[in-house]
């Protein structure tokens, strides 16, 4: 059993926009590394890896354009994110494909977005939050991704991919 999440990888070129985001140092916000930024499609914790890659072999993913922005906004009290839309109907055949799997349950309501800092309790992300940010790109594939959690922070790794049609 690994930890695994369903993600599309945004493209370089959306990366490195994003890395060029002024990142003001706000009491306790912790930006994201850039090759830790993705669209969640569906959280699993711990999975077979094997079983998941079964589903997704046999899933039809639809072609999407993902559209990002535009602004950073607070999700709960813990993210900073920037909203994504174009990717529901993608996390919708991914979350029947993959219905029953993994130890964290389904959420009831999908909500994309990328996070791009994590906030500490009482943080005050004054002037992070609100920051223009806009993108557009297709989606071309989906990923499987393994997260080991370490004490610097979270490593992910592409388990395997699926294109989009």
């Amino acid at each position: 059993m690994a930890r695994l999440f369903v993600a599309i990888w945004p493209p370089d070129a959306v990366l490195d926009r994003l890395a060029d985001v002024e990142r003001p140092e706000d009491q306790g916000v912790k930006w994201v590394p850039q090759e830790n930024l993705h669209i969640t499609l569906r959280f699993l914790g711990d999975a077979d890896e094997s079983e998941v890659t079964a589903r997704l072999d046999d899933a039809e993913l639809p072609a999407a354009i993902a559209v990002v922005g535009p602004a950073f906004d607070l999700l709960g009290e813990r993210s900073l994110i920037s909203p994504v839309t174009g990717v529901d109907e993608v996390a919708e055949v991914v979350r029947h494909a993959l219905r029953g799997l993994g130890t964290e349950p389904e959420r009831k309501r999908f909500h994309s977005h990328i996070t791009v800092a994590r906030l500490a309790r009482n943080a005050r992300p004054r002037r992070s939050a609100g920051q223009p940010f806009d993108a557009t790109f297709p989606v071309t594939d989906v990923a499987l991704v393994a997260s080991t959690l370490l004490d610097t922070g979270a490593v992910y790794d592409t388990v395997a991919t699926w294109p989009t049609h």
